[in-house]
């Protein structure tokens, strides 16, 4: 059966059958997985890899299953309902439609210091005497005049080019390291050293995306998505899209790995990063360490484009939810990047910000914006545990007992990642 068109709505009517059809439509699944994949992820598979070598490599796949059951419970609530996540979240009570709305105004300001920072210093990196503040804001105002006036397919088009740079530059960085690797014998057999129990949670738990993963309903809805039928191509388009994501930490982890590991050389901290870089300029050349630096840099950039983007849908659904005072919404209706609301609250994250630069703390901006992650994180997954296990799912699109306990264990273990942040960071 061939996929059709409604000409009026511009919406899939029959998904492809064949999986050849189905790998042509992954999309929405890669702009998730890569703005989850920030410098988070990338610097807590560097500190692995340069203290254990490969034996946490395992831990990376559970990370990325994480983000995966995550973002498919988002995307299978949204096709089995046809509604979107914050209307979901909104059946919970006004409570959470509250929590999210304060929620949502203190990580725009916070996430939209963090990430046009880390951007700074890799450019930085690449351009020693710089102006740090400059090229953060120059990173932030690049993600608001590409969202402003792009649409979703510019989006999607956009991010599956930059996904394409960092598959050529970080794991043909790990290709060459491969190639070139050294006497040291690495253990892949799952295990849990000795003194690697915060940074194992720190991959697992690694919070890059956080309240970005429910973006991915909206970009269901942008792509033409609509009904049950769309959940199996979801899933591959998911699956396709975090494994591609794993990949990438497998090989910074590797990196990371051959250059330093047993070195005593200790990483921490969004410098730690660039340090890599250094390292692997100092032995395969300049060219290399640009390469390597260019596939970081993008790395933070999609960080950027992904939540200007999703993190404003979400808000003009909140302010659409609000004054409509909660009762029922025509989704056929979808949200335009041309909504006030979503404007309004994209320039929040670009401007505001700029005056927390004024401070010249980017890694401590960093550690708040990993806190609010870890506050987020149980909260999503209970609503999920919710959600999906209620009447308003239809019984064959409920969760599975292997979902509940997974979501069970996700809740568990940012609960406890989420006490541990704030505690380090305000009495350690």
């Amino acid at each position: 059966m061939e996929t059709k068109l409604n000409k009026t709505q511009s919406t899939l009517i029959n998904p492809p059958t064949s999986l050849k059809g189905k790998l042509k439509f992954v999309g929405p699944g890669l702009i998730v997985a890569a703005t989850g994949v920030g410098a988070g992820d990338f610097i807590m598979a560097t500190i692995a890899g340069t203290s254990f070598g490969w034996s946490l490599m395992w831990v990376i796949a559970v990370g990325a299953y994480i983000k995966y059951v995550l973002s498919e419970g988002v995307g299978r609530w949204y096709l089995a309902t046809g509604k979107t996540f914050l209307q979901g979240w909104h059946s919970l009570g006004w409570w959470a439609t509250v929590y999210f709305g304060i929620y949502s105004v203190i990580f725009g300001i916070i996430y939209g210091a963090a990430e046009p920072a880390i951007s700074a210093l890799v450019i930085t990196a690449m351009f020693p005497g710089t102006s740090f503040e400059l090229w953060a804001i120059v990173s932030g105002v690049a993600g608001f005049v590409l969202v402003w006036f792009g649409k979703y397919e510019f989006l999607e088009k956009l991010m599956t080019v930059l996904i394409g740079i960092m598959f050529v530059t970080v794991i043909g960085s790990a290709v060459i390291i491969l190639l070139n690797i050294g006497n040291v014998s690495y253990s892949l057999a799952p295990s849990i050293p000795e003194g690697s129990f915060f940074k194992l949670l720190g991959i697992i738990g690694g919070v890059g995306g956080s309240i970005t993963l429910t973006s991915y309903s909206y970009w269901l809805h942008a792509k033409g998505w609509k009904g049950k039928k769309w959940i199996p191509i979801m899933k591959i388009d998911l699956g396709t899209a975090f494994t591609i994501t794993g990949m990438f930490a497998i090989a910074v982890m590797i990196i990371a790995a051959e250059l330093l590991f047993g070195s005593g050389t200790t990483i921490s901290g969004n410098e730690g990063l660039l340090g890599l870089a250094d390292t692997y300029g100092e032995r395969f050349g300049s060219a290399a360490r640009w390469i390597l630096l260019i596939g970081i840099w993008v790395a933070v950039f999609t960080s950027i484009i992904g939540p200007w983007h999703g993190i404003s849908y979400l808000f003009a659904d909140f302010v659409r939810i609000v004054r409509n005072k909660g009762k029922s919404i025509d989704n056929d209706e979808p949200i335009s990047e041309k909504d006030p609301a979503f404007r309004i609250y994209l320039a929040w994250m670009t401007f505001p910000p700029m005056l927390l630069l004024l401070f010249n703390q980017p890694v401590a901006i960093v550690l708040i914006y990993g806190v609010l992650g870890a506050i987020f994180m149980p909260i999503l997954s209970i609503g999920l545990l919710i959600l999906l296990n209620s009447k308003r799912v239809d019984p064959d699109y409920r969760n599975g007992k292997i979902n509940n306990i997974v979501l069970g264990l996700i809740i568990m273990l940012f609960l406890y990642l989420g006490a541990s942040e704030l505690y380090h960071s305000f009495f350690s």
